[in-house]
């Protein structure tokens, strides 16, 4: 049987120190499979490229212009990957167990079109990496008793909280963006990720929008990975796009009505933190109320006005 055909598209952004430990993943994490590797750097002005080179010689290499953001650098990873079975949406900061990727491959049918495998985190704490699609309610509950303790309630919270639901392997609305097979049937069907968003939420746009077009993403334990996990959380800038980027993404799917009670749920979220010191989500509150911030074109213009 011949193996199965599988594009690792990875986007860098001064990615260097992570360059090694990432390629020398690659190998035992793709037994059973072939695997092409294609990097797209959003123009880094440090070794990335160099370190890919001395690590990765093999790879092909997508040189863009400036910092197009992440859906844009995976789409042209994709797009330099040409034809392939599957194509693997991978950080530079994500280390690949054994047989990760075959495991992924074997769990694709043609109404699974998106395979993500279990996480965990630099110290080995499996990450709570699944999601719900945002609803009001949700947002409510994160809002007034926080995400961890609502997320063991499907109904009540966005993140998938509770423990047995990583056991077993099952459908899953969407999930974090670092690690996910996407079949070539459903990359054709849905097309190229959405390039609006820059950073943050273009996952939960492509995941929400397969499911839309009759296809399912899918959990599977089996194929297991580690997430460094970048700091968005710590990060003023990028932790306030994250913010203004799902009252983007519901917005694009909601009426005025429901978006105004979805934006009133983040803004009381992010201004009760605030309070209590958090200087991101005093960032992202500041961005929150300004209508003229939310309707800004996302990229590095806009991380460069938010006030810290």
């Amino acid at each position: 049987m011949t193996a199965p055909r599988v594009a690792i598209c990875v986007v860098t952004y001064n990615s260097a120190p992570l360059i090694a430990d990432l390629a020398s993943s690659l190998e035992r994490g793709t037994a059973g499979v072939t695997f092409t590797l294609v990097v797209a750097d959003n123009a880094s002005g440090d070794d990335t490229v160099s370190e890919i080179e001395r690590h990765a010689p093999r790879a092909t290499v997508v040189r863009n212009p400036g910092n197009l953001g992440y859906a844009a650098g995976v789409n042209a990873a994709v797009r330099a990957a040409g034809p392939q079975d599957a194509y693997l949406i991978l950080n530079a900061d994500v280390r690949l167990d054994p047989g990760c990727v075959r495991a992924l491959f074997e769990t694709l049918t043609p109404e699974i079109g998106i395979v993500v495998p279990q996480l965990r985190d630099a110290r080995g704490v499996r990450i709570s990496s699944l999601r719900r699609a945002p609803t009001v309610l949700r947002a409510w509950g994160d809002a007034l008793l926080g995400a961890e303790r609502v997320g063991r309630f499907p109904w009540l919270g966005e993140i998938v909280t509770d423990p047995n639901a990583y056991d077993t392997e099952h459908s899953t609305d969407w999930a974090e963006g670092s690690t996910q097979l996407i079949s070539a049937a459903c990359w054709q069907a849905c097309g190229e990720w959405d390039e609006s968003y820059f950073l943050y939420s273009e996952e939960t746009e492509y995941d929400l929008r397969v499911r839309d077009f009759g296809m399912v993403a899918w959990y599977q334990p089996r194929a297991t990975a580690q997430h460094l996990e970048g700091g968005s959380a710590d990060n003023p800038r990028q932790w306030s796009l994250l913010v203004a980027n799902r009252i983007k993404l519901f917005r694009s799917m909601h009426g005025r009505v429901s978006t105004a009670a979805f934006w009133c749920a983040v803004v009381l979220r992010e201004a009760s933190r605030s309070l209590i010191g958090k200087q991101t989500s005093r960032a992202a509150v500041r961005d929150l109320i300004s209508p003229a911030r939310l309707r800004e074109r996302r990229g590095p213009d806009w991380l460069a006005h938010v006030k810290a």
